[in-house]
């Protein structure tokens, strides 16, 4: 098993890695929309908020030698599911492959975050 580590996404807010390998799969933690250069929540809207978990994402696989295209299952979690047209829409340009999918409305992401993305992908 491999930890993944970039400084091109946000570091760990907690005990728990960025990412870990293990049989040829990529695992990665629950990305929130903190810009990695600044360590905050820049964005207010969920397209853009949607648009840095995405990048976040795509930065994680990339450390591991992955991709987008790679990508096997998503799990979304949702401030709001009013956001849910909105976010499916910046979600869709960069989940072409079109991976299987769950999307919840949760009650709380942490700092307050409008969106979160976890992926499961082939290293």
């Amino acid at each position: 098993m491999k930890t993944v580590s970039t400084t091109k996404a946000p570091e760990a807010i907690g005990p728990y890695s960025q990412a870990k390998i293990i049989n040829g799969f990529v695992f990665c933690s629950g990305q929130i929309p903190i810009n990695p250069a600044t360590g905050a929540i820049d964005a207010s809207s969920i397209a853009d908020q949607t648009r840095q978990a995405c990048l976040n994402v795509k930065a994680l696989l990339e450390a591991a030698g992955s991709s987008l295209e790679k990508v096997i299952k998503t799990t979304c979690f949702l401030a709001n599911m009013d956001d849910f047209a909105a976010f499916n829409s910046v979600y869709a340009e960069y989940f072409t492959g079109k991976p299987a999918r769950s999307c919840v409305a949760v009650k709380d992401i942490p700092k307050g975050a409008l969106c979160e993305i976890e992926v499961i992908a082939e290293a």
